[in-house]
């Protein structure tokens, strides 16, 4: 069962691949869902899983990209435009990190959920200033293309939080969860970890709100900054369970196909089937469906 984990993610790549082929534009707006999901969950376990800080504010890295991405969207390359919205989510999270980080538990929560509605308000600001209340992209690229580079980052993304486990850097970030003025005192540099990680977590939403922003090819900063995404993000990844990789693959795979049927028949039901699954989850299996797995695949347990 270890194996899982990667087996999902080169499965998840492969039916990505071929989903272009299959002539459907319903299933590869599925695919992109669940591939754009599995990037989230991934990018946010490698702070939140890894440190023990809950992180409420992964919509602002979400963001950020988007609102740089519709802004160089006809000026470059939209391969370019996808890095720079990567690399603009990490700078932004390397300069507020500091400050955000000298706080833990459910100051970090108010902290990062705080920072997104800021960044946020700003942005309507600016856009309300400059006498624009959503902006349309023209000459996109072809939703294929758009589907190839979602399925890359949700890959990225798994393998990313795989290398940072399975490393001395993921074994600092442990001790720090664990106790983290123990870890410090024996001489885990605290600051620099949370920092790194915390930037790390940032640069694939910042990619995937400019490849989400490309594909609806209209921006709007109550959308691209929607709390709901860092919710959505968290509930995904606690499921899915979070002691292992294959957690948030398993967890973004299922919301996303149950938001699918839900937003399809019953879509004013979806916020409550979201909250309610989070409380029974928490309640009942804290280990997530990851947990169920391993427990299927060890029976004689």
């Amino acid at each position: 069962m270890k194996q899982l984990g990667p087996t999902l993610g080169i499965a998840l790549a492969i039916f990505g691949a071929a989903a272009p082929f299959m002539g459907s534009t319903y299933l590869m707006g599925i695919v992109f869902q669940v591939a754009m999901w599995i990037a989230l969950a991934q990018s946010w376990s490698m702070l939140s899983a890894t440190t023990g800080y809950l992180s409420l504010g992964h919509a602002v890295f979400y963001g950020v990209g988007a609102y740089v991405c519709v802004l160089l969207t006809g000026i470059i390359p939209f391969e370019l435009s996808i890095l720079v919205a990567a690399g603009s989510a990490a700078l932004f999270a390397a300069i507020v990190g500091m400050p955000v980080l000298r706080v833990r538990g459910p100051y970090f929560v108010i902290l990062t959920y705080g920072l997104s509605e800021l960044v946020r308000h700003i942005v309507m600001r600016i856009e309300s200033a400059l006498g624009s209340y959503g902006r349309m992209i023209f000459d996109v690229p072809a939703q294929e293309v758009l589907l190839w580079w979602m399925v890359s980052l949700a890959v990225l993304a798994t393998l990313g939080a795989y290398a940072i486990r399975h490393s001395r850097f993921g074994a600092g970030l442990a001790a720090i969860r664990e106790d983290e003025v123990a870890a410090q005192t024996i001489g885990v540099p605290v600051t620099r970890l949370k920092l790194l990680a915390f930037v790390a977590s940032a640069a694939i939403p910042g990619a995937v709100g400019g490849l989400a922003l490309l594909r609806v090819s209209y921006f709007e900063p109550a959308q691209a900054f929607d709390p709901v995404i860092s919710f959505t993000i968290v509930t995904m990844a606690l499921v899915g369970g979070t002691e292992s990789i294959r957690g948030p693959i398993l967890g973004a795979m299922g919301f996303a196909l149950l938001s699918e049927l839900l937003w399809s028949n019953l879509p004013q039901l979806y916020m409550i089937v979201l909250g309610l699954t989070l409380i029974v989850f928490v309640l009942f299996v804290p280990r997530g469906l990851s947990g169920l797995v391993g427990r299927i695949g060890r029976p004689g347990r």
